[in-house]
């Protein structure tokens, strides 16, 4: 079952990224994107819109990881956009652009989760 909880800050979407994940959720995962935004994962690899990004989670959810929050750096906000990242207990940084919707909350429009330090 989806879990429908609106992100209404940038940095939630990194909370309940890890929550979903580690509850096995695709369909939670892939709400947390725009329709159209671009994911880069696996590495060196790019998927597009919420079909190609489902995949993506679909095969991720399939390997049953356990996730860890790491350490989520404060967000950077410019009006509708957003830079989050976080640093991940292995030390690889995740970095994201989200976007605020018509309704105030946010998604994510581009992933980039495994930036080497």
């Amino acid at each position: 079952m989806t879990n429908k909880e609106v992100a209404t800050e940038p940095n939630d979407l990194g909370r309940f990224f890890i929550e979903r994940a580690n509850a096995g959720d695709v369909d939670g995962l892939v709400a947390l994107y725009e329709p159209n935004a671009v994911l880069a994962f696996p590495p060196g690899n790019l998927a597009t819109g919420h079909a190609e990004i489902r995949k993506v989670y679909e095969q991720f959810v399939a390997a049953a990881p356990v996730l860890s929050p790491g350490r989520q750096h404060p967000a950077l906000v410019t009006g509708d956009l957003a830079l989050t990242a976080a640093t991940l207990t292995n030390g690889d940084v995740t970095v994201e652009v989200a976007r605020r919707q018509p309704d105030g909350s946010w998604l994510w429009a581009a992933d980039q989760p495994t930036l080497a330090p």
